[in-house]
């Protein structure tokens, strides 16, 4: 049976480019087709900005590889077209339970409140994932959308220059150049564009060695994460199980550092392990085989003057807590409408900086994270093993005790505190929605909060009126104001607090940038200036 992921979805054609007299100039470029790549070229192309995807191959990923896709990101995928595609085909999951030995210690709900669109986590193989969004390019080529994805265009030379970047790229027929006013590199952990331009990915490598498996199988496991530490099949190590659709299952297990990577890959060696957790009634077959090790890196910084990282490129995790795709995902999602507004001339170059910021900051969080979930679960000393284990004891019957566990700290979105885009700011309305923060879904009758906040900046008004004219430098402002019966508890307790009314400025990757307690355009257009990167006296 044909697998997705054999089939090319994106086939080698010859372009025009490769018959130009002179190497032809793009606005963006993105290097890897990956689901980080494809997701940003997705939001350039739907906000009118040409881009050009080059990827060395022409197919999906082998293997589910991520899975584990988070609210965010279903929330960035509706803004992109392809959020209900990835919703219908995933499995749809809230709750995680965490097992010592044979015993459960404790369960714990990812979403615990109501009134939101999408649910905490979908499990999804990536190469479903992928598959989504290059069906999504394909409609907005069908549409007129200026948007191209190039297979076996391998990028082999990066060159920076003054206002863009020359590009050697490798076909199956010949080698053309290239240039982009812009080039990204999304293109994976080992990035080739990074080594190329001789950049460090510096970090920290964990002495530990993880076998995953996708197996296929028939099993009665509910839908939920199920995490053990020292279970009697993976005695002193840990395990992870999950179900994907299609009948697949992923189980992680821990193997210890001193292997043999290629021995312990084979059937012969995994198919044991597997009887061993599932029971020999249990029949299954082998989809895809990894080991991975643990891997807490990224770059100093992810600009560099006309060229930019992205996703696994610029910084690494450990899959625990599934917070590389999902903070790649934010990465475009940050990136895209920055592009957009300094290839418009509506915001300066130094916008880009705040890309770098913010996502640095992310990333420094998410490898905060995923380093101290990584050293619960493979304690590198005795007496570090023994405080994890006495954690685990208290869990099952002490609540206090359950926040000290750490089976991997599942990916939520970073609050931008202290960007320079952040404006003004009033301690009166709730501290979830302050300026940085992404803001929360909330149900408006049969509609939802974020379908509302798409697509540009935006001005929201609760219980507040708010004109549809604003603008700065030719940008258009959308005023959404919500009045009565759509303002429900939930939309109250998020962004009204104890206050009656409240005007929220939002970027257009639905985080906070400022807010206030009435409109006033003057300190709107004050707060959209900064925003956009404008230095506070040019503004004035």
């Amino acid at each position: 049976m044909t697998k997705l992921f054999e089939v090319p979805l994106y086939p080698y054609q010859r372009s025009k480019d490769q018959d130009a007299a002179s190497p032809v100039r793009h606005p963006v470029v993105i290097i890897g087709a990956g689901p980080v790549g494809l997701a940003l070229a997705i939001d350039l192309a739907q906000s009118g900005v040409p881009v050009v995807v080059l990827d060395e191959n022409d197919k999906v990923s082998v293997g589910s590889r991520a899975i584990c896709f988070s609210k965010r990101s279903l929330e960035i995928f509706d803004r992109l077209g392809c959020g209900d595609e990835m919703v219908q085909k995933g499995v749809v999951w809230n709750l995680g339970k965490v097992f010592f030995g044979d015993r459960k210690v404790y369960e714990f709900n990812l979403l615990p409140e109501d009134g939101h669109k999408r649910p905490a986590f979908i499990n999804l193989q990536q190469y479903y994932c992928e598959l989504y969004l290059v069906e999504r390019i394909r409609m907005l080529q069908a549409e007129g959308k200026p948007i191209e994805i190039r297979g076996r265009n391998r990028v082999s030379e990066i060159e920076p220059a003054a206002g863009h970047t020359r590009l050697i790229v490798e076909t199956p027929e010949d080698a053309y150049r290239l240039e982009a006013e812009w080039l990204v590199a999304c293109d994976g952990a080992a990035s080739p564009a990074r080594r190329m331009m001789d950049l460090e990915f510096a970090g920290r490598v964990f002495e530990d060695n993880f076998l995953i498996a996708d197996v296929v199988m028939k099993a009665d496991f509910p839908t939920e994460r199920w995490f053990w530490f020292d279970p009697p099949f993976n005695k002193d190590q840990s395990a992870l199980l999950h179900k994907q659709p299609d009948g697949v299952w992923r189980i992680d297990l821990q193997l210890g550092w001193d292997i043999d990577k290629e021995e312990e890959k084979k059937p012969d060696h995994v198919i044991p392990r597997l009887k061993q957790m599932l029971g020999d009634d249990v029949d299954f077959d082998l989809e895809w085989i990894s080991i991975y090790t643990f891997q807490c890196r990224r770059m100093g910084t992810f600009r560099h003057d006309r060229v930019i990282f992205a996703g696994d490129s610029a910084h690494q995790v450990s899959p625990f807590g599934a917070r590389g795709a999902n903070s790649g995902f934010q990465d475009a999602d940050n990136l895209g409408w920055k592009l957009k507004m300094v290839l418009e001339g509506k915001a300066p170059e130094r916008l880009l900086d705040s890309y770098a910021y913010e996502r640095e900051m992310a990333a420094d969080e998410n490898i905060l994270q995923s380093s101290r979930s990584t050293d619960f679960i493979t304690p590198k000393s005795e007496m570090s093993r023994i405080f994890r284990d006495a954690v685990l004891d208290l869990a099952e019957d002490h609540a206090f005790a359950r926040p000290l566990v750490n089976s991997g700290r599942l990916s939520v979105p970073c609050i931008y505190d202290g960007s320079p885009l952040n404006g003004a700011d009033t301690d009166l309305l709730p501290m979830r929605t302050r300026p940085g923060s992404p803001a929360p879904d909330a149900p408006l009758g049969a509609d939802w909060l974020l379908d509302r906040l798409k697509g540009g900046f935006v001005v929201l008004g609760i219980n507040c009126s708010v004109p549809e004219d604003i603008s700065l430098n030719g940008l258009k402002v959308v005023g959404v104001a919500i009045h009565g019966p759509d303002i429900g508890p939930e939309l109250r307790d998020r962004y009204l607090g104890e206050q009656s009314k409240a005007v929220y400025l939002i970027r257009p990757d639905q985080h906070v940038a400022a807010r206030w307690l009435e409109f006033d355009r003057t300190a709107v257009e004050a707060a959209l200036a900064k925003a956009l990167g404008a230095k506070e006296e040019e503004h004035a």
